[in-house]
């Protein structure tokens, strides 16, 4: 009996999604997609924001549903997309996240350092390319840009791509944060095509707006939320302390994945070579395997892991200083005598509690490609020429904050 895969999702955001061909819902029914379902579309963020527990899987849905849309609308304006153009961007978009590693962005590079997820997922494609007989070559073209139809490697990965426009309409709608709600259909329908390029025709200029305006108000509120960064931070500063200790205790407990790449220090080269049992172990990593690590390593016998990894499980996260203007040294300085008293550990290991960092927050950044509006006189014009409340917002303009992160227990 023929398998019917022409199936529909009801997702919460879009509404019913149509699978649009087999090959599609072959790689959907992939164990490197439905891997996705087990990391979170947000990291931590659901320590601030509850509702927050979107994964990664549900994103690559929605992106597949608006690359739909959007190979629909241009082709109903006149543009040539073959049938096999069109599957090759929807595979396309449904793998670009298939790289992220556990709590996705939180613990970018952590895993395997000097390669991003986007470095991951490339490799991986490559891996079921084979698998699948070259069925994905023309999709592996397009998400490098190495294809002739530049627009549609635009609809992937740039200023109005469909990745970006599922995550802004899904966190917002998953945190909360209404203000942040973004038309996608509205921008859809207004983009075409004018010399290879993606454009947006320019009834569809005040839609742009907000969507910038909504991606900069995400950023601060959810994204960079402090006690987001807090979170993360403990993050990664667990996994540091538990690969540190794992070099010298055979004994300590990690999920088998995990405890994988704690023991074997896994390079950029190995990855991208395609060792079977590094991308085995690898695509089987997920949040899971962090947090039933971490639950473990509350009752170990080194205290500063004890530590970080009950901050980490119960919430006991560090105070946060976020300010416009760098972190006085000094400061830093006695709070890290601080820690080192409090907690009796030396100078080496205060970097664990007491540490600082950066964030850059650019809505749109006229130096990327850039945002064009066609006119219907055909002239066509970056959005910061176009739009009044980009030549006065500071939307297009890099904010940059920088915070510091220590124990509640200490005193500034």
């Amino acid at each position: 009996m023929t398998q019917n895969k022409h199936k529909i999702i009801n997702d919460p955001v879009h509404g019913f999604i149509k699978i649009p061909t087999d090959f599609i819902f072959d790689l959907l029914e992939h164990p490197f997609v439905q891997r996705l379902r087990r990391i979170k579309q947000l990291g931590l963020t659901s320590l601030v924001y509850p509702g927050a527990t979107h994964t990664r899987f549900q994103h690559a849905i929605g992106a597949l549903h608006l690359m739909n849309q959007a190979i629909d609308n241009i082709r109903q304006k006149g543009l040539t997309i073959t049938d096999e153009e069109a599957e090759a961007a929807a595979a396309a978009i449904l793998l670009h996240d298939i790289g992220h590693g556990p709590f996705s962005h939180a613990l970018e590079q952590s895993i395997i350092p000097d390669l991003t997820h986007e470095d991951i997922s490339f490799i991986l494609m490559q891996r079921l390319n084979n698998e699948f007989k070259g069925k994905l070559s023309l999709a592996l073209q397009i998400f490098k840009n190495q294809y002739s139809k530049k627009f549609l490697h635009q609809l992937i990965s740039g200023q109005l791509d469909m990745d970006r426009m599922d995550y802004l309409m899904r966190d917002s709608f998953y945190t909360g944060v209404a203000e942040a709600t973004i038309g996608t259909e509205r921008i859809i329908k207004m983009l075409n095509v004018a010399d290879d390029q993606l454009v947006v025709e320019s009834k569809g200029i005040y839609s742009i707006e907000k969507f910038l305006i909504a991606r900069r108000l995400m950023y601060w509120q959810v994204y960079f939320h402090k006690t987001v960064i807090a979170a993360e931070n403990i993050l990664v500063k667990t996994l540091q302390r538990a690969n540190h200790i794992a070099e010298k205790d055979s004994e300590l407990f990690a999920a088998e994945a995990l405890d994988f790449f704690f023991r074997n220090k896994i390079t950029r080269n190995e990855l991208k070579d395609g060792h079977d049992l590094v991308i085995e172990k690898y695509t089987s990593l997920d949040d899971d395997d962090i947090i039933v690590s971490a639950k473990a390593w509350i009752n170990h016998s080194d205290p500063l892991l004890s530590y970080l990894s009950g901050c980490l499980i119960k919430r006991g996260l560090p105070k946060v200083m976020i300010q416009d203007t760098p972190i006085d040294g000094r400061l830093i300085k006695k709070l890290k005598l601080n820690v080192q008293g409090l907690f009796g550990i030396d100078e080496s290991l205060s970097d664990y509690l007491v540490y600082q960092g950066q964030i850059c927050n650019r809505a749109y950044s006229g130096s990327d490609e850039k945002i064009r509006i066609l006119y219907n006189n055909g002239i066509i014009k970056d959005i910061t020429d176009s739009s009044e409340l980009f030549n006065t917002s500071l939307v297009t303009k890099p904010s940059v904050k920088y915070f510091l992160c220590y124990p509640k227990e200490c005193e500034v």
